[in-house]
């Protein structure tokens, strides 16, 4: 387990999945690496990005919660609502990017049974719709859907994943406006059938 400031970073299996060393490689190749100690450093950050996936309905305050739950008696960061954003929106986007890039694929061999047919990968297109922050900068790219009831109060993202259908494990996604529909993002995922 990771002391001091980065003890909030440790998530059990997760961890052991994403290591410490993973995430630490990703932040120095992405050059977010804070450039001093802080109470919330950059790889704890990461895992709380990680963590905010397994509990999206949590929010950040309610996943830092769980993250320093076990730790009592430690001494702990109590960062604020606005603190948590703010950590978030300093490392950005590119090390969870790495880290997708990094651990993304069939996750299968020949040998695995149910994911293969006639010597080739079993896939699948799985699309959905994803709620994003409603903000100026996501409204440049990134729509509310029209309704009968007045629509969405969120802007909205769709998201189609290629997946190995045997082990359920993401090959490659791409995400764009809801104006284009599934099948005009699935062309963008054959380069990555076509590696397989």
């Amino acid at each position: 387990m990771a002391e001091g400031p980065f003890a909030p970073g440790h998530l059990g299996e997760l961890t052991q999945l994403v290591p410490f060393e993973m995430v630490d490689t990703a932040l120095e190749a992405t050059r977010t690496v804070q450039s001093r100690l802080r109470d919330l450093p950059s790889r704890v950050v990461v895992y709380l990005l990680l963590a905010a996936c397994l509990f999206p309905e949590t929010g950040y305050p309610g996943v830092w919660r769980k993250l320093t739950g076990a730790l009592a008696g430690l001494p702990v960061a109590e960062p604020s609502p606005s603190a948590l954003a703010q950590a978030r929106r300093r490392i950005g986007s590119k090390p969870l990017w790495w880290l997708f890039d990094l651990v993304k694929g069939p996750g299968a061999d020949v040998r695995t049974p149910g994911t293969r047919w006639r010597g080739l990968l079993v896939v699948s297109l799985d699309g959905t719709v994803l709620t994003v922050p409603d903000s100026p900068a996501v409204l440049t790219r990134f729509t509310k859907q029209a309704g009968n009831h007045g629509g969405t109060g969120y802007p909205q993202v769709r998201l189609l994943a290629l997946v190995a259908c045997g082990t359920r494990t993401l090959i490659d996604v791409v995400f764009g406006p809801t104006t284009a529909g599934e099948t005009t993002y699935a062309p963008r995922l054959l380069p990555s059938r076509m590696r397989l």
